[in-house]
């Protein structure tokens, strides 16, 4: 028997007061890998989040320069269940973890009322068929591939039907899901306040 989360309708936030480095994060939940519309989540991770021409690098780390570090994730914690596509931010000295929500949550927006550019999209296809065809450079690589296919859909053939799902997402797509998935109400939020430090104790009998 497996056991299905019960849809979320409002949105969760968690707030941490410590003494170390300020943090943001933020989740939504998102299908697991047999969902129809699997690539085209990940295509909203590369386009996101993949290295320095990413959209949440050039804007929070790059052009803003309010983040040491800004990126998203997707599926955590895997992909065999129902899990999230989540958001990170790692603030600079004397930005707070509100600046690095607003700052994603801009981002966010523009995937959902604009069409990402023609380039975009083919990077994200290019690195794709990349990642695949290298992962199948030599036996191992052939091997775990393959049985990994087969476990998840019961033919290993479906190995090679990635590509042709990857080519079919189109900018249309990507919209819709954005619109779908990343609402208010599918949302938990969570986030790192650094706490003043605690005065030490006075030693040998100080003042009380």
């Amino acid at each position: 028997m497996t056991t299905v989360e019960p849809k979320q309708f409002a949105e969760k936030t968690v707030a941490i007061r410590e003494q170390t480095q300020p943090f943001y994060i933020e989740g939504y939940h998102r299908p697991d890998y047999r969902d129809p519309d699997d690539a085209v989540y990940d295509a909203i991770q590369d386009i996101l989040s993949n290295g320095r021409v990413s959209r949440l690098y050039r804007s929070l780390v790059r052009d803003q320069q309010i983040a040491a570090e800004a990126a998203g994730f997707s599926p955590y914690p895997g992909d065999k269940y129902p899990s999230l596509f989540a958001f990170f931010a790692v603030p600079l000295p004397g930005h707070t973890p509100a600046e690095m929500r607003d700052a994603i949550h801009k981002e966010i927006e523009k995937l959902k009322t604009a069409d990402v550019s023609d380039e975009e999209l083919a990077m994200y296809k290019t690195r794709t068929r990349a990642d695949l065809l290298r992962g199948l450079a030599d036996n191992q690589g052939l091997a775990n591939s393959l049985a990994v296919y087969q476990t998840r859909y019961g033919d290993w053939r479906e190995l090679f039907l990635q590509l042709d799902k990857t080519d079919k997402v189109t900018k249309a797509d990507i919209r819709r899901v954005a619109n779908q998935i990343f609402v208010t109400s599918n949302r938990t939020e969570a986030w790192i306040e650094t706490a003043a430090p605690v005065a030490a104790a006075q030693k040998d009998g100080g003042a009380q």
